[in-house]
């Protein structure tokens, strides 16, 4: 935000001028009026960042004032100066929109402290609309798969390499990253988009029921069988199957699973007949299959025959830039939830969310929205100040860098000059933070 631009409304001139005063003293430009009229007019026509009035005007009230000018700009913040008889009506018209109050008299310290704390309101409502604006805007894959960091752009022309090929791919990152997230993406983006996706969280069926839930059965394969039942994978004939936690599949599931995939065919349990299917395979894990392989964890061939595609999603930490765009996503969707008016985060809060190591990654952010929908506070775990000054700066340049690029459209000595350095700068900039000028044009 440039220059703030602040009105204020006051009829006795001493007053209006010791008001003027103070502000400019704290480099806070400011215009003044005598009247409330003149004013509004003065609003309407070159917009206000804070408005100051007095309540008690000549011709139109400081009330009336404040009523007239949310219908201009509803996210105006209005600050009433009040007389001491004027306190229970400031009170109700805070109910009206009125930002705060400050009683006469009053000390320059306080008034210069209330309008700078309403200028930092301002700001982050026009961020809030920035980044809707700029969440409005995403259409495809950048819609589904929210981030413009290097990390993030390099997941998603992965997405882009692969989606239609039919590929089998494994997706790799830490709990919470959105491994699940990247499979819908990758079926979404396919020509399967109209078929199943059939996600199934390995650990969480019973060992002895995997084989049945996979690969179906056939009546009285089993006690208790009573009825042929389709498995997942025949029903998902067509489409994607998402196998997540895979590392925790049991090795007798693993070897029917290395057969279908080298087949693609599956057999029910009771049945002596292979069905053939068309499917496409995405499994994840947050572990190291090759090492899990070479400890008898896991079936070394089938590692090799499922990691076809390996996709990485970096976590969190990794690419801070892309938590403001997340985090306002997550507040606005909770906030259409949970019925609540979207929350504005401050400055002081926000720096806290950059600065926290995110061991739950894009879940956990989603949950700290949630709370924050409800006014309830953040509650960061551990590791909430382990990220030291260097890498916040980096981040906040990393964003600053971005969203000129995405103002210029790409254009790097457009956005060199939006951003006052020179191109060289830029230019090594980007080969620093890996980011893809490609992505923005």
């Amino acid at each position: 935000m440039g220059a703030p631009r602040i009105l204020l409304v006051e009829d006795d001139d001493s007053v209006r001028l010791g008001v003027e005063q103070a502000l400019e003293l704290a480099d806070l430009p400011v215009r003044g009026f005598a009247a409330a009229e003149p004013t509004l007019d003065a609003l309407q026509r070159d917009g206000a960042d804070v408005l100051i009035t007095d309540v008690r005007l000549p011709g139109m009230d400081g009330l009336a004032l404040l009523k007239a000018a949310v219908a201009v700009d509803a996210a105006l913040p209005v600050i009433l100066m009040t007389g001491h008889g004027d306190i229970a009506m400031a009170v109700g018209a805070m109910r009206d929109g009125a930002y705060d109050f400050i009683e006469k008299p009053f000390a320059s310290d306080r008034l210069v402290s209330t309008v700078n704390r309403a200028l930092e309101k301002r700001q982050l409502v026009a961020e809030v609309g920035a980044l809707r604006q700029a969440l409005v805007q995403q259409d495809g894959l950048d819609a589904a798969l929210l981030g413009r960091s290097a990390g993030m752009m390099a997941v998603k022309k992965l997405i882009r390499q692969v989606a239609d090929t039919g590929a089998d791919v494994l997706i790799l990152g830490e709990t919470g990253s959105g491994k699940e997230m990247v499979a819908h993406a990758l079926h979404q983006f396919s020509k399967r988009a109209a078929k199943p996706f059939v996600a199934i969280n390995c650990g969480a069926i019973p060992d002895s029921m995997v084989e049945s839930e996979l690969f179906g059965h056939e009546a009285g394969a089993f006690t208790g069988a009573a009825k042929t039942r389709i498995g997942k994978l025949e029903f998902a004939d067509g489409g994607t199957v998402f196998l997540d936690e895979i590392e925790s599949m049991p090795m007798a599931a693993q070897v029917k699973l290395l057969r279908v995939l080298q087949d693609r065919r599956v057999e029910r349990l009771g049945s002596n007949r292979s069905i053939a299917l068309n499917i496409r395979f995405v499994a994840a894990t947050k572990e190291d299959l090759g090492a899990l392989s070479k400890q008898g964890r896991f079936r070394e061939d089938l590692y090799f025959r499922l990691n076809v595609v390996p996709l990485s999603i970096p976590p969190l930490r990794q690419r801070r830039e892309d938590i403001p765009m997340l985090l306002d996503h997550f507040l606005l969707t909770a906030s259409d939830r949970l019925g609540t008016p979207p929350p504005l985060v401050p400055a002081a809060d926000r720096q806290a969310l950059l600065a926290h190591t995110w061991p739950g990654n894009v879940r956990e952010l989603r949950n700290v929205a949630d709370r924050m929908a409800l006014g309830l506070p953040a509650l960061l775990g551990a590791g909430a100040e382990a990220v030291g000054l260097a890498a916040q700066v980096e981040a906040f340049e990393r964003q600053l860098i971005m969203a000129a690029l995405t103002d210029q459209k790409g254009d790097v000595p457009a956005a060199a000059e939006a951003l006052a350095v020179p191109k060289k700068t830029l230019y090594d900039k980007l080969k620093r933070f890996g980011i893809e000028i490609e992505a923005f044009r």
